[in-house]
């Protein structure tokens, strides 16, 4: 059913976030026999703060989240032939929301806070992905 799917990841905080959502994916790839990119947003440096970081900051960033990655896919459970990852840069929602697109995923599996006060008014990153997604979105909780 789900052939290729979207598993966008929080490195910051992989025991709560990442891991549930990685079990699961690792589950449904098993069943389905799909693919799963496993994806992370570096956010953009604040111009206020890119003349205090390095020049070579981000592309430090991207080899550090790349390397976790691996060892997040490498652990996942997942065939190394059926899970690949990606390292985008920008607004974490649009960018969820673009590779989706770029790999024609069928079902993004993502974690999510549980909701609060805050995220009613501002929205969360979850709640962008399930309303603007071309396809099917599975949020999953801690």
């Amino acid at each position: 059913m789900f052939k290729s799917v979207l598993a966008p990841i929080d490195l910051a905080d992989t025991d709560h976030l990442a891991t549930p959502a990685v079990a699961a994916v690792a589950t449904l790839a098993k069943i389905w026999g799909g693919t799963v990119r496993l994806l992370y947003v570096l956010p953009t440096t604040p111009a206020m703060l890119a003349e205090y970081v390095p020049a070579d900051f981000t592309t430090q960033q991207r080899q550090t989240s790349e390397e976790a990655l691996a060892i997040v896919a490498r652990e996942s459970g997942v065939e190394p032939s059926r899970i690949s990852i990606a390292v985008r840069h920008g607004s974490i929602y649009q960018e969820i929301l673009e590779e989706a697109v770029a790999i024609h995923a069928d079902l993004i599996v993502m974690t999510s806070h549980r909701p609060a006060v805050r995220t009613y008014f501002l929205g969360s990153n979850a709640s962008h992905v399930v309303r603007y997604a071309r396809c099917s979105v599975l949020v999953v909780r801690h």
